[in-house]
């Protein structure tokens, strides 16, 4: 089996030593070619090079911003010829993450642990074993994502993240919790909600102030908790939807909350939430943040979202 493991080198759980630890693993069941990243983006096309030279598997080496580049770079992949009735997830190469992220929302919804060691012992058993699953990807506009996207509060909130991580701050939940603070008081226009919900053949959903995506569930961790606004969400289905129609303190704060419980199931007058979507566009009055897999993507007033199913092969 041919392979290429894609490295970002500055992915903040790993070391050199452990890249070296992993390559030396993964070469005992692989014939195993290793690409570094450089810059954004260049995942993507190492991803689709490799995809265009016919390897067998992409292995990542990173956070889930690796793997969202990785996995557009497959998709984007010209696909070879082969005979009728195989899918086009068969015709593309295998992904497998190893998590060297500070969250790796992705490998852990795959049930895959949350520590790099760990989660490569799981993939190296995966290959012995032929242990694969195919999962279906969301698509926004042309880029695709793996497991959210975020229209709103929580691209904003990304935004200020990443603008105080390139001044040197470490990626935390306490840095998280205070910028979503700080978003939320000082840069939304909590009083004009400026996004509307179009779908094919139903009502418009007017006067939404934020739109959470999700492929799967969780949306995301804090630490080892999961948060949950469509605990239903699945690799196996469409897209769902969370929405919160206000951004008042008290009901924020209470569906917020909800998010956390053993058995969540936000609701209330100011939620709206729909399971299992194929398509859906959103579109806004203003300009709104855009995030996808945790990756700020600038600000847009449309994106139209759909459902890619069963698109990938992931080994796990």
């Amino acid at each position: 089996m041919r392979a290429v493991l894609v490295v970002n080198p500055k992915a903040t759980t790993t070391s050199e030593r452990s890249r070296d630890v992993l390559v030396r693993a993964l070469r005992s069941e692989v014939d195993l070619s290793v690409r570094y990243t450089r810059r954004r983006g260049h995942a993507a096309m190492l991803a689709r090079e490799a995809a265009d030279e016919g390897v067998d598997l992409v292995v990542t080496l990173g956070g889930d911003g690796t793997v969202n580049e990785v996995v557009n770079g497959l998709m984007s992949a010209r696909l070879p010829s082969v005979p009728t009735g195989v899918s086009p997830a068969e015709r593309l190469p295998a992904l497998a993450t190893v998590p060297g992220g500070s969250t790796n929302v992705f490998a852990r919804a795959l049930g895959l642990p949350r520590e790099w060691p760990e989660g490569a012992s799981m993939i190296l058993e995966g290959l012995r074993l032929g242990r694969h699953r195919t999962i279906g990807l969301g698509r926004a506009d042309d880029r695709y994502f793996t497991f959210c996207a975020g229209f709103g509060l929580d691209a904003a909130v990304i935004h200020r993240v990443e603008r105080a991580r390139r001044r040197g701050r470490v990626s935390t939940p306490a840095l998280y919790f205070r910028s979503t603070v700080a978003q939320y008081f000082l840069g939304s226009d909590r009083r004009r909600p400026a996004i509307a919900l179009e779908r094919p053949g139903d009502a418009t959903e007017e006067q939404l102030a934020t739109v959470v995506i999700q492929n799967t569930a969780p949306w995301t961790y804090v630490g080892d908790r999961e948060v949950n606004p469509n605990p239903e969400a699945s690799f196996d289905l469409g897209l769902d939807v969370f929405a919160l129609r206000q951004l008042r303190v008290a009901s924020t704060t209470r569906t917020v909350s909800q998010f956390f419980s053993h058995q969540p199931d936000p609701h209330g007058r100011q939620v709206l939430r729909l399971h299992d979507m194929t398509e859906f566009t959103l579109v806004a009055n203003r300009p709104q943040a855009l995030q996808l897999d945790g990756e700020y993507l600038g600000e847009r007033e449309k994106v139209r979202f759909s459902s890619a199913p069963a698109a990938l092969r992931v080994i796990c």
